[in-house]
C-alpha cells in the first residue's frame, strides 16, 4: 500500500546546496517545502573529533553507500559496462547537505566565454574551429554571464566568500564579501614567479572565511583555522561555508520548510489529467521500504548529477540521447575534468605543508577559457592554474619521484624527504562535450530499490588530451620558474579509467539552452516538457569549464529559485 501525504507547494528531490538554495528562496516567500532527502540529518554538532584521515579521506565516512546505488561505466558502446564497486574516480556525497558537506571551498565563476562558447569561438577563428566534423557539441548556454551575474552575487553574499578581483574574470556587481585568505610563504612563491612572468595572479574565492561574517539571512560564520581538514571531510568550526550552515537553516526558521530523511524518491509522476504537468513523487522509506507519495504543485531535482538524469530516464520524462542518430537530449553531453600540472621537488627548501585549508591559494587564468590565442592549438578553452595549500594529509601524501619504487625503504625515505619539500602546480582543465559521451540507464543492473542504474559511457576526448598536454607545460614552466631543484611534467592522458579518484566535477546529462532540440531545460531550469518540474545542478552545463562547479551551481540555484516563485505567482493569478 502506497500512502499518499498531504499536498504541498515545491518539493525538493535532495537537500544539499541547490535543494538549499531553492527551499530558503521559496520558503520566505511564504511557499510550503518539503525536502526529500534519503541520508540522514546532520548539522555543524556532528562534526567534533572528525579529523580521521583514514575514516573520512580513505574509507568516504560522509560518502553514497555504493554497495546500494552505483552506476556502471564504460568506455566505448563497444564494451560492456560493469558496476563501480567503490568510490573510485568521483566521490558522491550523501545526507543532508550532499557534496556541499565535504567540499574544498573553491568558488570560482564561470566565465563569460563559457556561456558563450560556441558563438565566440565562430567569431574569432570561425566555425570550423567547432570541431563538429570529429564528433565536438559546443553550444551556447542559453543565458549569458551579465544574465547570470546577480545570482553569482547572490550565491558570494550567501556564503561570505573570501576573495580578491581576478584580472581576467567577468565584472563583478560587489566586492568580495570579505577579505582573501592567508598568503603564506608557498603562496608568496607561486606570486612571485608567476607575475615576473607577466601573468595575472590573485588569490582563491575561497568559502573557507578569512573572518567571522554575518550573510544577508542572519547565519553567522567563523573564521577559518587552516587546520587542513576540508575536502572529504565536515567543518566543526562553523568556518567553512555548506548548505547546512546558510540556507537549510534559513529555510527552517521560516517555518515554511520541513526535511523528510530516509527518503529515497523513485519516481516523479506525471499528472494524469496534463501530461504537460507533474503532481508529485515517489518515495521510499530507506529503513522500512514502506513507500509514499508526496504531492506538490512543483517539483524541483535537486539532487546530484547522476540521480537528476536517473530520475527523468526512469519516469519517462524528456527523449533519451542516442549517439547513433543524436536525436534526444536527456544523457547528452556528459563530461568531466583533468588536471594537467607538474610537481616541483625543493631539496633545500621546507614549507608547513601540512597547513592549510581546501580553498587556500593563488591561482591565474591566463591559459583558461580563450584569454590565449588557440589559432594553432588543436583544442579550445583551457584551465585555471593554481598552486594550493590545502593540508598535506600523511596517509594520502607521498610524493616521490618517477624512477622510485612504491614500497620498501626506499619508498619511507623519499616519502618523508618530500613530505614538506615538494609543491604541485596544476592546471584544472576545461573538457569537450563529445557526442559519444553521454549517460543511458543500464537494463543489466538495478539499485537496491529495484531502480536501474545509470550507464557512463566515456572517454577523454583529443582535444582533452591536447588542452592536458598544454596546462602542464604551462604548470611546469611556472614550478621552474619558482626554483625547484627539479620538475616532473604529468604524463599525458591515456583511457578514462573509473579509479583512481581524480575529481567529483562531473556535469551534463541535462543541459540547459534556449532550443528544446539541444537542451532539457531552459534558462530558468524549468523542464521543457513539464511546465511545473525544474532540474538544477551541473548537469545543466553544456561542457566544463576549467574550475570548480559550486559557485556556478548555486548560480544556477538562484536563477531556478526565482523560476519556481514566478510559476507559483503565475498559477495563483490564474486560479484567483
Amino acid at each position: 500500500m502506497v500512502e499518499t501525504l498531504d499536498k504541498v507547494d515545491v518539493v525538493t528531490v535532495g537537500v544539499g546546496w541547490t535543494g538549499g538554495i531553492i527551499a530558503a528562496e521559496a520558503a520566505k516567500e511564504g511557499l510550503t517545502v518539503m525536502g526529500l532527502e534519503r541520508g540522514v540529518q546532520r548539522s555543524v554538532d556532528d562534526y567534533q573529533h572528525i579529523h580521521d584521515e583514514f575514516r573520512y579521506g580513505i574509507r568516504y565516512g560522509l560518502m553514497q553507500d555504493v554497495s546500494k546505488e552505483t552506476l556502471t561505466f564504460r568506455n566505448n558502446r563497444d564494451e560492456r559496462a560493469l558496476p563501480m564497486r567503490q568510490m573510485g574516480s568521483f566521490l558522491l556525497g550523501s545526507n543532508v547537505g550532499g557534496s556541499g558537506t565535504h567540499w574544498n571551498g573553491q568558488h570560482w565563476r564561470f566565465l563569460p566565454y563559457d556561456f558563450e562558447i560556441q558563438s565566440m569561438t565562430e567569431e574569432r577563428y570561425g566555425a570550423d574551429k567547432l570541431g563538429e566534423s570529429d564528433g565536438y557539441r559546443w553550444q551556447n548556454w542559453g543565458i549569458t554571464y551579465d544574465e547570470l551575474e546577480p545570482y553569482f552575487d547572490r550565491m558570494d553574499q550567501t556564503c561570505g566568500i573570501s576573495g580578491e578581483e581576478n584580472p581576467l574574470g567577468g565584472h563583478r556587481s560587489n566586492p568580495f564579501p570579505t577579505p582573501p585568505m592567508m598568503e603564506t610563504p608557498i603562496l608568496k612563491k607561486f606570486k612571485d614567479a608567476t607575475l615576473g612572468m607577466g601573468l595575472h595572479t590573485h588569490m582563491l574565492p575561497s568559502a573557507n572565511l578569512s573572518e567571522q561574517y554575518t550573510n544577508p539571512d542572519g547565519q553567522t560564520l567563523s573564521p577559518c583555522q587552516y587546520c587542513g581538514f576540508c575536502e572529504r571531510f565536515a567543518c566543526e568550526y562553523n568556518a567553512k561555508s555548506t548548505p547546512e550552515t546558510t540556507v537549510i537553516p534559513t529555510a527552517l526558521e521560516t517555518g515554511n520548510f520541513e526535511i523528510r530523511t530516509n527518503a529515497n524518491v523513485v519516481e516523479i509522476i506525471t499528472d494524469e489529467d496534463d501530461d504537460s504537468l507533474v503532481s508529485g513523487v515517489r518515495f521510499v522509506d530507506v529503513r522500512t521500504g514502506e513507500e509514499y507519495i508526496q504531492p506538490a504543485d512543483i517539483v524541483a531535482l535537486t539532487s546530484y548529477v547522476f540521480n537528476n538524469y536517473k530520475l527523468l530516464r526512469v519516469s519517462d520524462i524528456g527523449e533519451q540521447y542516442d549517439p547513433e542518430t543524436e536525436e534526444g537530449t536527456l544523457g547528452r553531453n556528459y563530461c568531466y575534468q583533468t588536471f594537467g600540472g607538474s610537481t616541483g621537488f625543493f631539496d633545500d627548501e621546507q614549507f608547513n605543508s601540512f597547513m592549510g585549508a581546501g580553498a587556500l591559494g593563488m591561482a591565474l587564468d591566463d591559459y583558461n577559457g580563450d584569454e590565449f590565442d588557440h589559432e594553432d592549438l588543436d583544442f579550445l578553452h583551457g584551465g585555471n592554474i593554481t598552486v594550493t595549500q590545502t593540508g598535506a594529509r600523511p596517509i594520502q601524501s607521498n610524493t616521490v619521484r618517477p624512477d622510485t619504487k612504491a614500497f620498501g625503504s626506499e619508498f619511507k625515505q623519499e616519502t618523508i624527504k618530500n613530505y614538506t619539500s615538494t609543491l604541485s602546480v596544476s592546471g584544472q582543465c576545461a573538457t569537450s562535450p563529445h557526442k559519444d559521451n553521454y549517460l543511458d540507464i543500464d537494463e543489466d543492473y538495478d539499485d537496491v530499490y529495484g531502480v536501474p542504474l545509470v550507464q557512463l559511457t566515456y572517454n577523454f576526448t583529443d582535444m582533452d588530451r591536447e588542452r592536458h598536454r598544454y596546462l602542464a607545460e604551462r604548470s611546469g614552466e611556472i614550478l621552474e620558474e619558482m626554483g625547484a631543484s627539479e620538475v616532473v611534467v604529468n604524463g599525458d592522458l591515456g583511457d578514462y579509467n573509473i579509479v583512481p579518484y581524480q575529481s567529483t566535477h562531473n556535469t551534463g546529462g541535462t543541459v540547459m539552452g534556449d532550443d528544446p532540440e539541444i537542451s532539457v531545460v531552459n534558462n530558468y531550469l524549468q523542464h521543457w516538457d513539464r511546465d511545473n518540474l525544474f532540474v538544477v545542478g551541473a548537469g545543466n552545463f553544456a561542457h566544463n569549464s576549467g574550475y570548480n562547479p559550486t559557485a556556478t551551481v548555486g548560480a544556477l540555484a538562484y536563477r531556478c529559485a526565482e523560476g519556481v516563485i514566478e510559476y507559483s505567482r503565475d498559477q495563483r493569478r490564474l486560479e484567483d
